[in-house]
């Protein structure tokens, strides 16, 4: 247990990761309250949106009018996700209220990249190359790489440590040629294919490598083994996550209708606090969060700490 954090890091990514899976449309103004409610829970980081083709992504076709109307609070980054450079150009007429910085997202699986983004290996390499040149041109930041089917992939099969770190360094060569230093490091478990062992090897060779770069984990439930995967990641002192409330979401272009998304944000924060590792969340707020968000897409959402809440009630009876 040597390794644990004192403090985790998490970026809520509910809002955006939430509506563009959710097979009914969504209004502008509850996708405004779930932000500002999130606002208020102690999380630091919230992706608000993404910035993608309607016809693809129907359910942010209305990122604009999102952006526009939530209340940003002291305290609180927002950010968005985009693809290309028309979704860039749309983020930067919001640089008043969101932080705009770039990331180069690649695959470790090539035939989810076709299914993702409809590009090859190679395709995708050159269209990050020309996005990061954007990004600079534009005076905004780029020092992350993201690494989407790190841990597998449901057209690919199991994707060898190999090619983990070979897209890592395809990302640095990116990164390099257009002058940027990358500093943070996304690994994505896109379709739900990590395990505790598979978390170990994969953060163990990247580290290894890149000792440097500071991780990220972004970890699907889709059966049922995501906070088991955080729970790895803790112990291996990884000290970033991204989450969604009430395990909102899922990838609607990985071929797994109806699974879960991301592990719920609630379900970490209280792992975290029996470990003794900080948050800055107000578990019991986020919870109350995650039934708004329940309300708001008519369906229960599937996270276990919904159902049971957090212990802090139980122990103040108790005791």
């Amino acid at each position: 247990m040597s390794d644990l954090p004192a403090r985790v890091d998490i970026n809520e990514e509910g809002p955006r990761e939430g509506f563009q899976i959710e097979p009914g449309p969504i209004r502008t103004e509850d996708k405004i309250a779930l932000i500002d409610a999130l606002s208020g829970t102690g999380v630091r980081h919230i992706q608000a949106c993404s910035f993608v083709s309607p016809r693809l992504v129907p359910g942010w076709a209305d990122a604009e009018a999102v952006v526009a109307g939530f209340a940003p609070r002291d305290g609180v980054e927002y950010t968005a996700l985009w693809f290309n450079a028309r979704g860039l150009e749309r983020a930067l007429a919001f640089r008043d209220r969101l932080h705009v910085t770039g990331s180069i997202a690649l695959a470790a699986s090539e035939a989810f990249s076709l299914k993702n983004l409809n590009r090859d290996r190679q395709g995708n390499i050159e269209a990050m190359r020309r996005q990061t040149e954007a990004h600079v041109a534009a005076g905004v930041p780029v020092t992350r790489i993201g690494v989407m089917a790190a841990f597998g992939c449901n057209f690919a099969g199991d994707i060898p440590v190999e090619r983990v770190v070979e897209t890592v360094q395809d990302g640095l060569a990116i990164a390099a040629g257009c002058g940027v230093t990358i500093v943070d490091l996304g690994l994505a478990d896109t379709m739900g294919w990590a395990t505790p062992a598979r978390i170990e090897r994969v953060v163990g060779a990247v580290r290894n490598r890149w000792p440097e770069l500071r991780l990220t984990l972004h970890l699907h439930d889709t059966r049922g083994l995501g906070i088991a995967n955080a729970h790895a990641g803790l112990r291996m002192g990884v000290a970033r996550y991204d989450t969604t409330v009430g395990g909102l979401g899922g990838c609607p272009f990985a071929a797994h209708k109806g699974a879960p998304g991301n592990i719920a944000t609630e379900e970490l924060v209280l792992l975290c606090e029996e470990m003794g590792i900080a948050t800055g969340i107000d578990l019991d707020a986020m919870i109350e969060v995650g039934h708004l968000a329940e309300r708001i897409v008519g369906h229960p959402l599937p996270s276990a700490a919904l159902r049971g809440g957090s212990l802090a009630g139980f122990r103040s009876r108790a005791a």
